[in-house]
């Protein structure tokens, strides 16, 4: 499908790598590794035509129809759904040519068109695009939304969905999961399992990868170099390879006494609570994985955060939000020292809103919000990236938070973020995100707080400094609030979960896997479902009621979706009686030229009606699909 023979690929004068010979076949899922700038987002260039091989060749089969992420989406005043369906292009161009045939009254090209959109189930596309969006996050009533109506991270959704709206042999998706939360994340892993052509993914997600992928190409000084199985794998052979290495060895055998050290002071306070037995298993496993990230250029801990008063903030029947838009209502709870606690809840529950209001950039609509002396806040969101001053470096930035801090020391203490050389004295302003994200992470922990507020830290990082931020988070000494939609670092920095839902902020009781699936379960039945109940489940007695009333609830749908399907079956009846009639030679000898308009035109029609009803039938089996989905689990 994809071939490529001794590859060389330059991004200017920079190598990229060079004699890479591997072949991509037809469903293949290959995850694509390696630091920032190693060429990742290059090779999707050169795939898709935007770069020319600098030694070596690259050639693929004819007729290969690829889908991949635009970066950009203009302003359009198109609507959503249809934007989405436009990721189809066949469906488009047919769409086109038969309201062009339609005006001619050709029946035989008309009959051609409409089997063909018949074919490639173009009657529900509406519905499967509906079914993206939904996927993604959009709510019901958006669809007809312009798409210049949505943010920028929604666009990006968009786009996402445009790109899976494509029937294609070859999926390239790069970083997909930045702009989306975890509820999006997992119905997002949940279709690439069930994509029939080959995948080409990068991502620095973990866990996103290890349940997508069945390959690894991982680009390290200048080579491509092949590995069987997910990224859990890789990075277990990746460790042997480095051990191989004198000096990697015996890095890896401190790493591994660290953890070692780390995972039995865990275990002596670990709680009965599901999500903390589910951290120390996430602990365990990265006592393995940790030998691979010997190799890491970053390299870096908090320190000890002196006084952390106790309770270190208190909100008390605190309500919030933006105008009269109230998200959050009576919100109370204390964060004391040493709470580890990830936030979970959909996008645009509240979480980043309580992270906000919890940093005192938001003030409470109504209720309290108390804080202790000596409480000191380190505060990452996306915006503060932006907050950064262009024209100042990395080292400019840490003498504007200690003006006694020597260059030395700011070299120093920068090296373990990466920033090494020239670029700690270069502006910021042309940094890649991943570099301004750890540049604001380095502030944040010089400045040695004993609350953090994290909401998504990990956008556009990659992996080695992913895991070089969960190391150091489990080491942290105050109290940490977490957003963020890598699981793998919810699971290995946070010892209890707090869903935010409905204005509401409380407990869940289970681990990740348990949200997982209570989260898919509460989208499917569309209903709001509260963190408590989804927690501690009803009774049995209540259970079993719950079930005979939804049946009894469902059945109706269980009848209107049988009546449509009568009703459609008896409209394909009807269309092939027309059919034979129009297939009659005899109609076209030029004597019967009005019966053979109004037969197209009765054709047409009846394409129209079937086109409504399969969208209506289909529509009703979807929504008895999802009503019975808590009975088939």
């Amino acid at each position: 499908m994809l071939y490529f023979d001794r590859l060389t690929l330059r991004h200017g004068a920079k190598l990229l790598f060079e004699q890479a010979s591997f072949t991509i076949n037809y469903g293949d899922k290959l995850g694509l590794t390696g630091a920032n700038g190693c060429g990742k987002s290059s090779l999707f260039t050169l795939i898709l035509g935007g770069l020319e091989e600098d030694g070596g060749s690259f050639r693929m089969d004819r007729g290969i129809t690829i889908a991949h992420v635009a970066q950009e989406t203009p302003a359009l005043p198109t609507p959503a759904i249809r934007y989405v369906m436009e990721g189809d292009a066949e469906l488009t161009a047919l769409e086109l040519e038969l309201a062009a045939v339609e005006l001619h009254g050709d029946g035989d090209q008309l009959a051609h068109l409409h089997e063909r959109m018949a074919a490639i189930d173009g009657y529900a596309a509406t519905a499967r695009a509906a079914r993206l969006m939904h996927g993604l996050g959009f709510t019901p009533g958006e669809e007809e939304r312009a798409v210049a109506s949505f943010s920028g991270g929604w666009r990006v959704r968009l786009n996402l969905a445009r790109a899976l709206m494509c029937r294609s042999d070859l999926l390239l998706l790069d970083e997909p999961t930045n702009h989306l939360d975890l509820e999006a994340v997992i119905w997002l892993e949940k279709w690439l399992k069930s994509y029939s052509g080959a995948m080409l993914l990068i991502s620095h997600d973990r866990d996103f990868l290890d349940q997508s992928i069945t390959n690894i190409a991982h680009i390290a000084q200048h080579k491509v170099t092949l590995y069987s199985g997910n990224y859990s794998a890789f990075e277990r052979i990746h460790a042997e390879q480095l051990a191989q290495q004198q000096s990697a060895h015996d890095k890896q055998q401190l790493e591994i006494a660290h953890m070692n050290s780390y995972i039995n002071r865990f275990r002596a306070q670990a709680t009965k609570a599901r999500q903390a037995q589910s951290r120390l298993k996430a602990l365990e496993r990265m006592q393995v994985i940790a030998p691979a990230h010997v190799d890491s250029p970053f390299s870096f801990a908090f320190t000890h955060p002196g006084v952390v008063p106790n309770p270190l903030l208190r909100l008390e029947k605190t309500s919030a939000g933006y105008g009269d838009n109230m998200i959050l209502r009576g919100v109370s709870f204390s964060l004391l020292p040493g709470d580890r606690i990830g936030l979970l809840g959909s996008n645009g529950a509240g979480k980043s809103t309580l992270i906000k209001l919890l940093a005192g950039e938001l003030a409470p609509m109504r209720g309290q919000r108390e804080c202790a002396k000596g409480l000191r806040i380190g505060y990452f969101a996306q915006h503060q990236l932006e907050q950064l001053h262009d024209d100042c470096s990395p080292i400019a930035h840490l003498q504007l938070l200690d003006r006694a801090i020597s260059e030395r020391d700011a070299r120093n203490y920068l090296g373990g973020f990466d920033f090494r050389g020239d670029m700690a004295t270069d502006a910021v302003a042309p940094f890649s995100g991943g570099e301004k994200a750890r540049l604001v992470l380095a502030m944040i922990v010089y400045q040695q707080p004993n609350l953090l507020l994290l909401d998504e830290p990990t956008n556009h990082l990659d992996l080695d400094m992913r895991h070089a931020l969960s190391m150091a988070l489990q080491e942290f000494e105050g109290a940490m609030i977490l957003v963020s939609h890598d699981r793998h670092l919810l699971r290995t920095v946070c010892d209890s979960l707090v869903l935010v839902a409905d204005g509401k902020a409380e407990p869940f009781a289970g681990d990740l896997d348990e949200y997982a699936k209570w989260l898919l379960a509460a989208r499917d039945q569309e209903e709001p479902v509260s963190g408590k109940t989804a927690s501690n489940g009803p009774s049995r007695k209540q259970d079993r009621r719950d079930k005979v009333a939804q049946r009894k609830a469902i059945q109706p749908l269980r009848n209107r979706a049988k009546k449509m399907e009568q009703e459609l079956d008896a409209l394909h009846q009807q269309q092939t009686a027309l059919e034979a009639k129009l297939a009659d030679p005899a109609l076209y000898d030029g004597s019967q030229i009005p019966l053979q308009k109004a037969l197209t035109l009765e054709s047409h029609q009846l394409a129209s009606s079937i086109t409504k009803q399969e969208s209506a039938w289909i529509t009703a089996c979807e929504a008895l699909e999802l009503a019975e989905t808590p009975y088939l689990v």
